[in-house]
């Protein structure tokens, strides 16, 4: 018998670069809705947030909200039980403070404007290079294999410190544990194999700390880091570093050649291309939903009691779509006032690489635009093939020509 398809979860549903229409028939224009539970959840309600005051409200205040994944039967998440179970440790998404406080608190310095800028001429030959190889492949190619994902890759790789000839291995294997087509079996076989080289890694630079990431780490604060934690630091940064700088580059792009007037604006004055990234940023919002929250204790979110116990999601691109936070907010418009948009999430666990990101989008946007002037799709808008069974949105594929 064939298998079917698991049904893609509806917080994750999208039409193109919008929400899903029966994503927002089921909200009804109210900001939080109960979800029904399905099969594979742990029979407590599931609340879905949309609402922009909404979604701060939850992710703002870690006190009455946790984010430590569940590892037992049914129980309030500070109740005994097992501990985080080893695939889990690290993973700063999904730590409450204290924990949380004391690996914040190392990996801030590692991810200050002033580092992270120092890593923009290794991004710009990135791209350059990138580019280069693209326009000798010639058109059409593929801008997702070409180009939005290897630049996040390259840069990944840099930040934490994988060695040059281990960098192409390294990705094929983290590539293989995030993509959710391959199965839930084939993924733990694939996460499994990326692990082992990941603690390869960390062994490495216990010895010899370099001046990435890991072995900065290692070098600050290698007796109040266990072996896992600097691990799991590393899985964190592929989590956040790749699907998600891809799905923007790719979407992104996809964005302005829809919109040539921008499109033209931006070519014309790359000065502009920050403004241009924060709407893209706010317009597209890749990642679905950050980490699930449980509630601690009863309270109140938009008018509908959520118990103690009971999970809560909350949808980034929806809150970035309510009209409370910007007038017309389903249209793409780089002139619009900049807004407080939630694309990165808020409160104690707002993307720690934001800036990063934000450098990685503008370098890879400005350069493509700039180098190729006549960049077009190379197939008709239906037949651009989006990535939906993933933690962050993307594209399949974006054949271009020029």
């Amino acid at each position: 018998m064939p298998r079917e398809t698991p049904a893609v979860p509806v917080h994750t549903r999208r039409t193109r670069f919008d929400p899903a229409d029966d994503l927002r028939t089921l909200t009804g224009g109210r900001p939080v809705v109960r979800l029904p539970v399905g099969p594979g959840t742990d029979g407590r309600p599931v609340w879905l947030v949309t609402g922009y005051e909404e979604v701060r409200q939850v992710l703002g205040d870690h006190t009455r909200f946790s984010t430590r994944r569940r590892t037992g039967p049914a129980r309030p998440p500070d109740a005994p039980g097992p501990d985080r179970p080893e695939q889990a440790v690290g993973q700063l998404m999904d730590y409450d403070p204290p924990e949380h406080t004391r690996l914040r608190r190392m990996l801030t310095p590692e991810f200050t404007l002033r580092r992270l800028r120092g890593m923009e001429p290794y991004i710009a030959r990135t791209v350059a290079e990138r580019l280069d190889a693209m326009e000798r492949v010639g058109p059409p190619a593929d801008l997702v294999e070409r180009f939005a994902s290897p630049v996040p890759g390259a840069v990944l790789c840099e930040l934490i410190g994988v060695p040059r000839d281990d960098r192409d291995d390294f990705l094929r294997r983290g590539h293989a544990h995030l993509e959710a087509a391959r199965g839930r079996q084939r993924r733990a076989a694939a996460g499994e194999s990326f692990l082992r080289y990941l603690s390869g890694l960390v062994e490495r630079r216990r010895k010899e700390p370099d001046d990435g990431f890991l072995g900065a780490l290692v070098r600050d604060h290698g007796d109040e880091l266990t072996d896992e934690e600097l691990r799991g630091l590393c899985v964190l940064l592929m989590l956040a570093g790749l699907d998600n700088i891809s799905g923007m580059i790719g979407l992104g792009t996809l964005v302005l050649l829809e919109h040539p007037a921008e499109l033209a604006a931006l070519r014309q004055d790359t000065g502009t291309a920050d403004r241009v990234i924060d709407e893209l940023l706010r317009y597209l919002s890749v990642p679905h939903a950050p980490t699930p929250r449980i509630a601690r204790e009863d309270v109140v979110i938009g008018g509908e009691l959520v118990r103690a116990g009971e999970n809560v999601v909350c949808s980034l691109p929806m809150a970035n779509r309510d009209p409370a936070l910007t007038p017309d907010p389903d249209r793409f418009d780089p002139g619009r006032d900049p807004v407080p948009h939630v694309a990165f999430g808020h409160g104690i666990h707002h993307c720690l690489g934001a800036a990063l990101a934000r450098i990685e989008l503008r370098v890879a946007l400005t350069a493509l635009v700039e180098r190729f002037p006549g960049l077009r799709p190379a197939v008709p808008a239906d037949e651009v093939r989006f990535r939906v069974r993933s933690p962050a949105y993307g594209l399949e594929r974006l054949p271009v020509a020029w």
